[in-house]
């Protein structure tokens, strides 16, 4: 029987221990997290967020009996986007296929539980609270606070700062590019309102506001009634990062978002005025895999802004491209692994393309932006033949491939990749 470590229990580490565990050929599996298991630890919504599942993601999700039916138990579906104005007016809009949002932590709660009541012991054991700290790829060995375990493959599905990867800094031609985003940001969460407050907010959309100089809020409904979403600013000119009490978070959002402001509590002003600061770290990596034993996905291999909502999506379809070059390759590790590298850099290399320069950070530009989804969306309708959908219908709606949506779209990219350089120089 094959031994699998993966080192990382968020959504994709869980899920590959599923498609893994599914196959016929023998694995037994070794999940391990530094962090406590979220099933029998009660968590803080300021820790964790709200992920918007699309094409990509769901069809991965959904290859695993019962999680279907189970995400629509916890996640809500969105058919479009309400970009709010300032003179109270609004953008709308709408998608032919639905994205589906709900809290990460509890898609990994929900994956973990249809994991321990399909497999046992015999050939499953998760350890939490149990990082690693060593790895010797020569010996195939890593080390845990309790024990030092051998595995046939490793795989690091431990988030951009990935203790995993670390070990390729140790090998020949491994090249390595890491880059914050000029835009940092921070969670929001809005209570359920018994108030009737106008305007309302419609359930089913992201609602989404910006004002002049680049900052944005998105929120979106939880099955709850409540709302949580984030605030994203420059880390530059910004008023955001400055607010330090409750009454200047309630005084600023008043101002620049009232629909948020009027929705938002004391007790939430101030947990958002002691809440940090989060950065957006972008990732590219040359090579995904080392020798035939070690294997980097998701975030660790190509962790992307969350601007267009990819990342959790991305890392969920590397499962799925892994678990079918293990059908191509009869389960040979080393050959899967290795062309996982071939087939996924390019989409990768163009994911973290498409989120860093897909939306403009211009409000002129962005006007744009709406326009010409709007016109590309309708012509595509009535001349499916010569005209292709609109870029986020492509990222939202289809499993095109990511490297087609950057070469589709080239044009675009380049102008808004021009503009926000100026932009966030100034």
């Amino acid at each position: 029987m094959k031994k699998i470590a993966i080192v990382g229990a968020g959504p994709a580490g869980v899920l590959l221990a599923h498609y893994l565990l599914r196959r016929e050929s023998g694995y037994q599996v070794d999940l391990y997290e530094r962090l406590s298991d979220p099933r029998t630890t009660s968590f803080s919504t300021a820790r964790t967020f709200p992920i918007s599942l699309t094409e990509r993601g769901l069809h991965a999700l959904n290859q695993i009996p019962g999680v279907e039916a189970a995400i629509r138990q916890i996640g809500l579906e969105m058919w479009g986007t309400h970009f709010h104005q300032g003179n109270g007016k609004m953008r709308s809009t709408t998608r032919a296929k639905p994205l589906m949002t709900l809290d990460r932590t509890r898609l990994v709660m929900l994956l973990l539980d249809q994991l321990t009541t399909t497999y046992d012991a015999s050939r499953l054991n998760l350890h939490f609270n149990c990082p690693c700290t060593q790895i010797n790829p020569e010996m195939q060995t890593l080390t845990l606070p309790t024990h030092v375990a051998q595995y046939d493959l490793l795989v690091g599905a431990d988030g951009a700062r990935s203790m995993v990867r670390g070990q390729f800094f140790n090998t020949e031609l491994f090249e390595f590019a890491q880059k914050y985003t000029p835009t940092d940001y921070k969670s929001l969460i809005l209570p359920r309102s018994d108030a009737d407050l106008e305007p309302a907010l419609e359930a089913g959309k992201i609602h989404s506001w910006r004002i002049k100089d680049g900052t944005i809020v998105m929120l979106l409904h939880q099955p709850d009634g409540s709302m949580s979403g984030v605030i994203l600013f420059s880390r530059q000119n910004n008023q955001v990062a400055s607010l330090a009490t409750g009454q200047s978070v309630l005084d600023f959002f008043r101002q620049h978002f009232p629909e948020v402001g009027q929705r938002m509590p004391a007790s939430e002003a101030e947990a958002f005025a002691n809440r940090p600061v989060a950065r957006i770290l972008t990732i590219r990596c040359s090579h995904y895999h080392y020798r035939d034993s070690i294997l980097l996905i998701g975030d660790a291999a190509h962790a992307v802004s969350p601007s267009i909502g990819q990342g959790c999506n991305a890392a969920l379809e590397d499962v799925v491209i892994f678990d079918a070059l293990l059908d191509e390759y009869s389960d040979h590790l080393g050959a899967a692994i290795e062309q996982f590298t071939i087939r996924r850099k390019p989409d990768a290399h163009a994911l973290v393309e498409l989120g860093d320069y897909a939306f403009p950070s211009t409000t002129g530009l962005f006007v744009e932006f709406v326009l010409r989804q709007r016109l590309a969306d309708l012509l595509h309708r009535r001349f499916p033949d010569r005209f292709a959908p609109s870029l986020s219908t492509l990222v939202f709606e289809s499993s095109v491939p990511y490297a087609e949506i950057l070469q589709s779209h080239q044009s675009w990219i380049a102008k808004v990749k021009q503009s926000n350089e100026k932009n966030f120089k100034t």
